[in-house]
C-alpha cells in the first residue's frame, strides 16, 4: 500500500508515533523517525524496523529546530511524500500562578501549533514543484469540545492545528496537496500512564481505551493517497467518546 513512499514521523519514538511509524513501515513505507530527547527508544525502534529508516532527531520546542529536522528528513530520505505531524504533549496551563500560565500557553504554542505549522510550511513547499504530497496532522478531539481547565492551551493549539489543516486542503488542493487530521480521544500510551485505565476505560462507550494501532492504521490508510477526495476531512478515533 506504501511501497517506495518516504514518510516522515514527527515523535515517532514511542506512543502513537511508533505506532504509525511500525504500520507505514510494515506497508512499505522509507521512514524518517523523527523523536525529540527519547534516543534509546527511537534506536530501539530502528532496530527492530531494520531497512527502510533514517533517525532524526530536533527539539521542536526550540524555535527553528522544525526546519531542520524538514531538512536532515529530506537528506537521510532523498524527498519526502508524505508529512505526518504526531509529536506534541498533553501540557498544562493552569490560570494560578500566572507564570505557569503564562508558561503553559508559550510552551503549547510553540510545540503543538508552531512546530507542525512550519513542517507543514516546508512540506507545502517540498511538495508543489514535485506534483503534490500529503499531510497528516494528529489533532485530538480536544480540538473540538476544548480540554479541561488545567489544559485550555492544549485543546486551543490542538484547535489551531484542526483549523490549519483545512485551511491548506482548501488553498493547496488545486497543487497535489491533500491535507487530513486525525483527532484521537484517550490513546494508550505514555501519556495516559498516570490515569486510571479501568475506572477510564469504564466510562467510555466500548470500555477500553482507544490501541495506538487504530490510529496508525488510518494514518497509513490516508498516507496512500487512497482516498484523495476526502481531503480537508478530520477523522476521529474515539471508540465513540467523541460524536459529531
Amino acid at each position: 500500500m506504501l511501497s517506495g513512499r518516504r514518510i516522515l514521523v514527527t515523535g515517532a519514538s514511542r506512543g502513537i508515533g511508533a505506532a504509525i511509524a511500525r504500520a507505514v513501515h510494515g506497508y512499505g513505507a522509507h521512514v524518517a523517525l523523527h523523536y525529540g530527547a527519547s534516543r534509546g527508544a527511537a534506536e530501539s525502534l530502528v532496530a527492530e524496523l531494520g531497512d527502510r529508516v533514517v533517525l532524526v532527531q530536533g527539539d521542536l520546542a526550540e524555535a527553528g529546530a522544525a526546519d531542520q529536522v524538514w531538512a536532515d528528513a529530506v537528506d537521510g530520505l532523498g524527498h519526502v511524500d508524505v508529512l505526518v505531524n504526531n509529536a506534541g504533549a498533553w501540557l498544562a496551563s493552569p490560570l494560578e500562578p500566572h507564570d505557569a500560565w503564562v508558561e503553559g500557553w508559550q510552551r503549547n504554542l510553540a510545540l503543538n501549533l508552531q512546530a507542525p505549522a512550519d513542517l507543514c510550511r516546508s512540506a507545502i513547499a517540498h511538495f508543489v514543484p514535485r506534483g503534490g504530497g500529503a499531510i497528516v496532522n494528529i489533532t485530538s478531539r480536544s480540538a473540538h469540545r476544548g480540554d479541561d481547565a488545567d489544559h485550555l492551551a492544549y485543546g486551543a493549539a490542538k484547535g489551531g492545528l484542526l483549523a490549519l489543516t483545512r485551511g491548506i486542503a482548501r488553498g493547496y488542493a488545486h497543487q497535489g496537496v491533500l491535507a487530513y487530521a486525525v483527532a484521537p480521544g484517550w490513546v494508550d500510551t505514555e501519556i495516559a500512564a498516570g490515569i486510571d485505565k479501568a475506572a477510564a476505560a469504564a466510562a467510555l462507550p466500548m470500555r477500553e481505551i482507544t490501541p495506538a494501532a487504530d490510529v496508525a492504521e488510518v494514518v497509513a490508510f490516508l498516507a496512500s493517497g487512497r482516498s484523495r477526495h476526502s481531503t480537508g476531512t478530520t477523522i476521529d478515533i474515539s471508540g465513540a467518546d467523541y460524536v459529531r
